[in-house]
């Protein structure tokens, strides 16, 4: 456990060694924001409802998006990883007594940390600029288990996007393009973009059998209180669910990806 916590306190330190990359992380999420800000808000200014939702709730599901994605998303692994299977660094963990999977979901949520951290205090400064009305669940327990259901979405997030990297043992050279697809489908389909319920009645049919709601849908929508208390507890049995099943496929994959590993470049 120490050695993690080592692993934990130098990859928060490390965050700051690359500042231009994070603040342009930090950057692109706000202007997506605020795109999605005036977009909703001009929407709302001739309507009252739209899609089920009011101004005050779709504004609210808007500002949360911008927290819950920074928490779900922040990955430096996702930049990593690959590059380490194709350049034959990955021989420097193998040999370590260390789990791979683990130091890198230890640094990914160092990395979680600090983006919360920036996240929380974007969000304050554009409410004291634009100044929504916020509608959030009356009942502090919904939004204990909205948090809750964002610590499953970001396991899930982590063990999803492992089992896309991993197929680089096979296709090192297509790592890249491969992480760029499904980090787009990501954030269409987890709901980033607009929430998932405005869709056509099929497409959200079909999406329940998908973990990608789960990721940034779902959690915000329990937070706005859209769910009664039963309905946000099966949420959470089938998020966990969703975790087991993507940490077995990563697993899986990582476990056949060292059959053929060659440590190419060592």
């Amino acid at each position: 456990m120490r050695k993690y916590l080592t692993v934990f306190g130098l990859s928060f330190q490390n965050e700051f060694v690359y500042r231009l990359n994070f603040i342009m992380w930090r950057f692109r999420n706000v202007i997506r924001i605020l795109m999605t800000f005036v977009l909703w808000n001009s929407v709302f200014s001739t309507n009252k409802m739209a899609f089920g939702y009011t101004r005050e709730q779709m504004l609210t599901y808007v500002f949360l998006v911008l927290v819950v994605y920074a928490f779900v998303a922040s990955a430096p692994s996702n930049d990593n990883i690959g590059g380490e299977i194709s350049s034959g660094d990955l021989s420097n963990y193998l040999v370590k007594p260390i789990s791979y999977m683990r130091y890198w979901l230890t640094r990914d949520w160092a990395s979680k940390l600090l983006n919360i951290i920036f996240a929380a205090v974007e969000t304050s400064l554009l409410y004291l600029w634009l100044r929504p009305q916020i509608s959030l669940a009356s009942s502090p327990l919904l939004i204990f288990l909205g948090v809750l259901m964002c610590v499953l979405a970001a396991l899930i997030y982590y063990f999803l996007t492992k089992s896309a990297i991993f197929i680089s043992f096979w296709t090192p050279e297509s790592t890249w393009g491969l992480m760029f697809v499904v980090l787009v489908l990501l954030e269409t389909l987890a709901g980033v973009i607009f929430p998932l319920d405005i869709l056509p009645l099929w497409a959200g049919k079909l999406l329940q059998f998908t973990p990608f709601p789960y990721l940034v849908y779902l959690p915000i929508q329990i937070l706005l209180g859209k769910f009664t208390l039963m309905q946000t507890l099966r949420l959470l049995l089938q998020a966990g669910l969703w975790v087991i099943g993507s940490w077995y496929i990563a697993t899986k994959i990582w476990k056949s990806g060292q059959k053929v590993y060659g440590a190419s470049g060592r």
